[in-house]
């Protein structure tokens, strides 16, 4: 049996999530009632999102790698990291890394592709939204990445923050995104939405809003890693 490393704690409410959801999509696959061989190692959010604050990628990136190195020598044949902002350093871990490493944007590319989706929104933590790593890989399968205006980000990065890390979800604050929802549908011609933080299904927990489908980017990099599972 293979024995998945994943990198957790960012956050925490995600990562439960993901180790549900790995045991669930595992057993409906072998049907036995057999669970799979997950090695968890939960770093430390405030470093991570202090380093990215400052813009210390480097310092973020080798965190990173220590952390994989872990799980390499815990015995881990592969491996993922349970969020989606630490995918800004991912090509740098992936590059020092001793096992393979699944990646959650060219997991959910993959997903998108399967739907046949062109213009989707990105909501996630500011780190996210502004950064690259998402339009690069979408770029390169013809798909555009939709960001909300800034004043909708800010919004959105501060009820991730403030809220949703913390395992907070308020109706208002789901009341709130879905109305960014809305006015991207009608004013950037969005035909998805990602969801780009794993906190984000935790408060979306439907399928779509108004027409506009949502992409779940923590059951989707959870079905690639049980399909390596079961390989």
């Amino acid at each position: 049996m293979k024995t998945l490393g994943m990198i957790g704690g960012i956050g925490p409410e995600s990562t439960i999530d993901y180790y549900r959801l790995l045991l669930a999509r595992y057993q409906a696959g072998v049907g036995d009632g057999s669970a799979p061989s997950v090695l968890i190692n939960s770093v430390d959010l405030k470093r991570l999102v202090d380093g990215l604050g400052s813009g210390d990628l480097a310092g973020v990136a080798a965190y990173l790698v220590e952390a994989v190195e872990t799980l390499a020598r815990a015995g881990a044949d592969f491996g993922l990291i349970a969020a989606n902002t630490p995918h800004i350093v991912f090509e740098a871990v992936r590059g020092r890394s001793k096992i393979p490493l699944i990646s959650i944007v060219e997991a959910t590319c993959d997903a998108a592709l399967a739907t046949d989706r062109k213009r989707l929104a990105l909501f996630g933590t500011r780190f996210t939204m502004q950064a690259g790593f998402y339009p690069e890989v979408f770029a390169r399968a013809g798909i555009a990445i939709v960001v909300p205006q800034p004043i909708e980000q800010a919004l959105i990065h501060e009820k991730y923050m403030g809220e949703l890390i913390l395992g907070v979800f308020l109706p208002e604050t789901r009341a709130a995104l879905l109305e960014i929802v809305e006015r991207m549908r009608e004013r950037d011609g969005i035909d998805g939405l990602i969801l780009g933080g794993t906190e984000l299904p935790l408060i979306l927990r439907r399928d779509s809003h108004s027409g506009i489908p949502f992409l779940d980017t923590t059951k989707i990099h959870v079905e690639k890693a049980v399909e390596e599972l079961l390989r």
